[in-house]
C-alpha cells in the first residue's frame, strides 16, 4: 500500500535553471535544459506553474490563432482571440481556409460509426456534420455559453434550432477511411441562417457528400421562435458565404413530403421511447437521433439490400424525454426519368409523431439505390 501511495505522488521536476527561462525563449533550448525524474512528495506544490511550463515543450509545433477582431474587412464587436493552439488542437478543431469563409475539418471513420456493411451510417455523417458546425462557431470567436450559440444569443437567452435538413451521399467511407470536411453559412430568408457542407475523401479529395440546412432562432426559456437580434445578426454576416453545396434545383424545396396516416403507411413502429443520452445540451433530443427512429419503420430487406443516398428532413416540433414516439414510414419504387419503367431504386416518405395525440415531429423523404448497381 505504501509504493502504490507513493506511485500516486509521482511529478515531474523542473531544474532550477528552467524556471528562470522565459516561456517565449527558443522552445529546443528549453528542452534541453528540461530535466525529467521521479520523485515521491507528501504534496505537489505550484501544480498550476508546472502545467504551464509543461506545455512550453508539448506545444513546441503550436500556433498562435489570428486576432478575429476583423473578419473579411468587417469588426467583429470587439472580440478578441489570440491564445495558444497546440498542433493536437489544431488537427481537433480544424482550421480556416479561403480568407476564413469557410472552416474544414478531418476526422477518421471509427469501428463504432460503422454499420453491418462496413460503411459509415447516415447517423455518423449527420454527427460528424454537428460536430464541424459546433467547431467553426467554436473556433470563429463568437462562441458564447450555449449548445453553438453566439455571444450575442447567450445574454439573450437564444439558440439555434434546425428546422430543415437535405442531404446527398454519393458515397459511405469505410471503417479507417479519412474525411475532410468543409463548412460554411449564409443568410436565409430575413429571419434564418443556411448552414452547407460538403464531404469529400481525403485520399482522392474527391467530394462524396452534400448538405444544406436551415436554423432559426429560439428562446431557450420560453421555447418560442423570434427575429433575429440586429445584434446577433452583426455577429455572423462577416461569415456569410453566397455559395450552395447543393443547387437548389436539386434540393426539392417547393416538392411536398406528404403526411403519413395509418391508412397510408406501409409500417409503423410505435413504442419508440427518448433516453436521457438523446437529449443535447438545449435540453431537447439532439436532432440527429431522429434519423434512427425514423429507419426503425423501414423493412429490414431494404436496409439490407438499399444504400440511402438521400435524405431530407423537416422538423416540426420538439421532442422530449417524456415523450413516447411512433415511426411511419411508405416505401414505392423510383420512376426513371428516361423511361417509363421503375427502376431499382425506391422512394420512402416518413413521419415521426407523438403516440398520444399524434402530433408531428418530422416529416422526412429518402432515396434508397440497391447496392447490385455497384
Amino acid at each position: 500500500m505504501a509504493s502504490m501511495a507513493a506511485i500516486s505522488k509521482m511529478g515531474l521536476h523542473f531544474s532550477e535553471e528552467l524556471r528562470k527561462k522565459k516561456l517565449n525563449k527558443n522552445v529546443s533550448l528549453a528542452r534541453k535544459l528540461l530535466k525529467v525524474e521521479y520523485y515521491c512528495s507528501p504534496m505537489i506544490r505550484k501544480e498550476n506553474l508546472l502545467r504551464r511550463k509543461l506545455s512550453v515543450v508539448a506545444n513546441s509545433t503550436g500556433y498562435r490563432a489570428a486576432p478575429t477582431d476583423m473578419v473579411n474587412g468587417k469588426k467583429l464587436n470587439g472580440i478578441h482571440v489570440g491564445k495558444m493552439i497546440s498542433s493536437t488542437d489544431a488537427c481537433m478543431l480544424g482550421k480556416f481556409v479561403e480568407e476564413r469563409f469557410v472552416y474544414r475539418q478531418t476526422f477518421v471513420i471509427r469501428s463504432y460509426e460503422i454499420g453491418p456493411d462496413k460503411t459509415a451510417t447516415m447517423e455518423t455523417l449527420m454527427n460528424l456534420l454537428q460536430e464541424t458546425a459546433l467547431n467553426h462557431v467554436s473556433s470563429s470567436g463568437l462562441a458564447g455559453n450555449g449548445f453553438g450559440a453566439t455571444r450575442e444569443m447567450s445574454l439573450r437567452k437564444l439558440i439555434w434550432v434546425v428546422t430543415r435538413i437535405h442531404i446527398q451521399v454519393e458515397k459511405y467511407s469505410s471503417w479507417g477511411d479519412v474525411v475532410e470536411i468543409d463548412t460554411w453559412v449564409d443568410a436565409a430568408g430575413k429571419n434564418g441562417m443556411r448552414r452547407d457542407w460538403i464531404i469529400r475523401d481525403c485520399n482522392t479529395q474527391k467530394i462524396i457528400t452534400r448538405a444544406t440546412s436551415t436554423w432559426v432562432i429560439m428562446n431557450r426559456e420560453t421555447r418560442r421562435l423570434c427575429k433575429i437580434p440586429e445584434q446577433v445578426r452583426e455577429e455572423v454576416q462577416p461569415f456569410y458565404l453566397n455559395r450552395l453545396a447543393i443547387a437548389a434545383a436539386a434540393q426539392n424545396h417547393n416538392e411536398k413530403i406528404d403526411k403519413l396516416t395509418d391508412e397510408t403507411a406501409g409500417r409503423i413502429r410505435s413504442g419508440l421511447a427518448p433516453r436521457w443520452s438523446d437529449m443535447d445540451a438545449n435540453l431537447h433530443v439532439n436532432n440527429v437521433k431522429y434519423i434512427g427512429w425514423i429507419l426503425e419503420s423501414v423493412p429490414v430487406d431494404v436496409l439490407e439490400h438499399y444504400n440511402l443516398t438521400s435524405m431530407t428532413l423537416e422538423y416540426r416540433r420538439e421532442c422530449r424525454q417524456s415523450d413516447l414516439l411512433e415511426s411511419l414510414t411508405s416505401m414505392k419504387a423510383k420512376v426513371s426519368e428516361e423511361s417509363s419503367n421503375k427502376s431499382r431504386d425506391l422512394l420512402s416518405t416518413h413521419l415521426l409523431r407523438m403516440d398520444d395525440d399524434k402530433a408531428e415531429i418530422i416529416r422526412a423523404r429518402s432515396e434508397w439505390q440497391s447496392k447490385q448497381q455497384h
